[in-house]
This record gives C-alpha cells, structure tokens and sequence, in this order.
C-alpha cells in the first residue's frame, strides 16, 4: 500500500497571495541585457547530483575554519579559548548548520517567487529569465537539504525570514517582488555565501557555494538590471512604496532586537553549553584589545557595504529613506558603522562590485 498523501504533516497552512498573471505577445528580444543573462544562465546549467562528490565526507577539522557570522567576534574573547576544543568544533557545526538551514529555506522562498515571477512580469526576457532562476532556486534546495543532512540537522526558520518570505510572495506588486527576493534577500545571501565560501576550508562545502554563488550573482543582476530600468518609469507615489518595501525587508532581516537569527544562535550555543552572558562579558572587558587586532577602517556588514548600494544604484535611495537607514543602521551597530548623521552614513556606502561574479568569488574587493 502506497504511503503517499496530498498533504504531508511537513508543509504549512496554505499561504493566500495576490498575483496577476500577464500574457506577452511579442516574442522578440526587448531588454538586451536580460536576453543575454537568460543565455548565460541557460549556458551555466550544473547538477548537484554529478558535480559534487557527495560520497566525500565532510571534513570536520578543516569545516572548524568555518566562520562563525555571529556578527561579532567571539571567537577572539578568553571565554572562547577557554572552551575544551570539543565544544568550540561544536559550536562551529551547529552554527553553521543553523546558517545553512536559513540558506536552505530562503532558497525554498526564492523558488517560488522565481515561479511567480514568470507569470507577473510583464516582458518576455524577464519571464525567459526568472524560469531559469526557478530550475537554479530548486537545484540550490536540493543541495543545501543534502549538506546539512550530512553535517547535523535542518533547523527551524528564523521567523524573521520567514516574515519576509511570506510579505514576498503575498504582494501582488511584481517590482515589491523583485526588490524584496533579487535585492533584498538575494543581496545579503550573496554577501554571506561570499564569505563563508572565501573562508572555509573544507572541500565539499566550498564547492557547493562555489557553484551556488554563481548563479546568485545572476540573480542579483537579474533584480539591478530590470528594476533599474523600471524605476524611472514610476510616480512619486510608486517610488516611495518601492523605497519603504525594500527598507522594511532589511530593517525586519538584521534588527536585533526582533525575533530573528542571533537569539535562535543564543539558544543554540546554550544547547552544548555555552553561556551567552559570560562569552558577551568577555566581549565587553575585552573590547580594547579586541578591536586593536581587528582591521582598521569600517566594517559594513552586508545591508550597508551591499543591499543599500544596490538600491542607491537603482534609484531607491531618496534623502528621506536614507535617514531610516541611517537610524536603524545606528541604533542596532553604532555611529562608528553607520556614521554619525545621515551625510557621513552616505558617504561611506561603497559602489557596487564591478564584475559581482567575480567579486562573490573573492577576485575582487
């Protein structure tokens, strides 16, 4: 007897969304440069099935060079180096599990977005486009579920993600769409793959984010090109709902003092043993000789140093929504990162990469 069932005990109430579906009756190239990142994407197809070596197994010591991307650096306090070596190993897999679980259900997200996406935009290289983003978002659940069933256990959503996955999909706005999954989303996923894959050393993992980043530099373009195109054709109006979706996406992914990614990380760390006040007290008294190791100069973080550039360069970065950067920038990493009024936060921002597959790849800074 067949175990199968239309409806498992693993899927969620089912998610009302409002879209409109928009037939397009000219075939013909129309924005040259999504015609040709369609091309690229067709050309750079690959199967995580075939070219990773899933029969490696995963190398834990060179997997303990993995950062950590708690944000702060914890592993320079005395509280860390005190910590038997099996603990802090620990720690580093649990917390990279946890990471990669929040890749792995931000994918499931961006798959069906992808798939909403071919049925809203309204011209045909863009939909050419976001099919080829829906085969690479399923081919990127595929191999995220796969890894981490290999190195521990997939952990719950962050409801913070969760929150925005589902503001993603429930907008009938395709461009709300774009911003929130390619700029939003997409923009921070790619800045944390480019680090996690520059800097850990082991084998199998590097490889899986190698061929995964490259297609989110894709995506990326994908959301820049076409929106950038599509903002000077808005109102007022338009513009400003577009600015305040896209500050409400980063505001809900990185505010500390949400429900989001480091209390989950606390809880976790808890979990082996690890006591989150001590570690941060060791933090604080240890701060001076901590920073003096730390490289000189601003540390942006991905929001500033990647998501706010992206959205200056397409033309969703007006005066007044820079102060609410500004403000929630501050308020959750200081005026040392965000500067000390709006005019010093925009005169940091750096320019976007300008080859960003090359940069995810560590070529470019």
């Amino acid at each position: 007897m067949s175990d199968f069932t239309v409806k498992t005990t693993t899927q969620e109430p089912d998610l009302p969304t409002a879209m409109q579906v928009v037939y397009q009756w000219n075939y013909d190239p129309e924005i040259e440069e999504l015609r040709n990142l369609y091309v690229k994407a067709a050309e750079a197809q690959w199967i995580g099935e075939k070219d990773l070596d899933w029969d490696r197994p995963i190398d834990l010591v060179k997997f303990s060079t993995t950062p950590l991307g708690a944000g702060v650096p914890i592993e320079k306090t005395s509280y860390w180096r005190s910590l038997p070596e099996e603990t802090r190993s620990e720690l580093v897999r649990r917390t990279a599990a946890f990471r990669l679980s929040q890749f792995l259900h931000g994918e499931q997200g961006a798959l069906m977005v992808a798939a909403q996406l071919v049925n809203a935009v309204p011209h045909t290289d863009a939909k050419f486009y976001a099919a080829t983003q829906t085969m690479d978002e399923a081919r990127h659940v595929e191999v995220f579920a796969r890894y981490i069933a290999k190195l521990d256990e997939i952990r719950p959503i962050a409801p913070s993600l969760k929150g925005i996955l589902d503001q993603t999909l429930e907008t009938g706005d395709w461009m709300k769409k774009l911003v929130g999954m390619q700029i939003v989303v997409e923009g921070l996923a790619l800045y944390a793959f480019r680090e996690m894959r520059n800097l850990t050393e082991e084998p199998l993992l590097k490889n899986l984010l190698t061929y995964v980043a490259r297609d989110e530099a894709r995506h990326h373009a994908y959301g820049v090109q076409y929106i950038e195109r599509c903002v000077p054709c808005l109102g007022a109006k338009e513009r400003a709902e577009l600015e305040d979706f896209a500050l409400e996406c980063a505001r809900s992914l990185i505010d500390r003092n949400a429900q989001g990614f480091f209390t989950t990380l606390l809880q976790i760390w808890a979990e082996i043993g690890v006591d989150p006040a001590v570690m941060f007290a060791s933090l604080h008294d240890e701060r001076e000789e901590i920073t003096r190791d730390l490289p000189r100069g601003r540390r942006l973080g991905p929001v500033q140093g990647f998501v706010i550039p992206t959205l200056r360069r397409c033309g969703l970065l007006s005066e007044r929504v820079a102060e609410h950067f500004h403000g929630f920038l501050k308020d959750n990493f200081g005026a040392r990162v965000a500067g000390a009024n709006v005019e010093e936060f925009l005169q940091y921002l750096p320019e976007l990469p300008a080859d960003t597959a090359r940069w995810v790849m560590g070529e470019l800074q």
